[in-house]
């Protein structure tokens, strides 16, 4: 999946859910600026700000396998000197994270039970700004997640796909002291982008 990742972010660039999470981004919530990318896989949302005049930027994520394509998508777009990526459970250790100006988290909270607890550390970290895609919580979603979730079960996989309430994303986001600035949505996914007031 890393190695697909890559390949298609050199082919394409950025999909069109990703170019609308950093367009709801004001100029100066980045620009010079620390991004942290939660769960960022390749890191490609956090490139993208380095190459639009953030500072530095950091990819948080649980699997080990993205580290060597992170690094690869680092070193096309010059921004390896500005860019860590450190493997590690945020929900486990949220005090090891350094806060920074802008925190991204996209199509991660689908992909634990815990996302609404995630969203609210999330929104602790963002000194400026949160901006989050999730899937939307809609009845034909909410039956292919049962579907999936007995059929992984059936299969003996582990991996589980969550639908949760917009209503209760953004609850945990502003509960930390953020206010929503944008959101929208297509057939499937839905982002949002929550700043803190000055």
């Amino acid at each position: 999946m890393a190695e697909w990742d890559l390949r298609s972010y050199r082919r394409r660039g950025l999909e069109k859910l990703e170019r609308e999470l950093l367009a709801s981004l004001p100029q100066e919530a980045y620009e010079g600026s620390r991004v942290l990318e939660i769960g960022g896989g390749i890191g490609a949302l956090q490139a993208e700000l380095l190459r639009r005049g953030a500072r530095s930027g950091e990819v948080i994520e649980l699997v080990a396998a993205y580290r060597r394509y992170a690094a690869e998508l680092a070193r096309d777009l010059e921004v390896e000197d500005r860019t860590a990526f450190r493997v590690h459970d945020l929900l486990a250790e949220p005090g090891s994270v350094e806060h920074a100006d802008v925190v991204i988290m996209n199509k991660v909270i689908c992909c634990s039970p815990e996302g609404i607890e995630l969203v609210s550390v999330a929104s602790t970290l963002a000194r400026k700004a949160l901006v989050l895609s999730f899937p939307r919580s809609t009845w034909p979603l909410r039956i292919a997640v049962r579907l999936q979730h007995l059929l992984f079960r059936l299969l003996g996989r582990k991996y589980r796909f969550y639908v949760h309430p917009f209503e209760a994303v953004a609850a945990a986001a502003t509960a930390g002291g953020l206010l929503r600035s944008d959101s929208g949505h297509g057939a499937v996914w839905e982002h949002a982008t929550f700043v803190r007031p000055d």
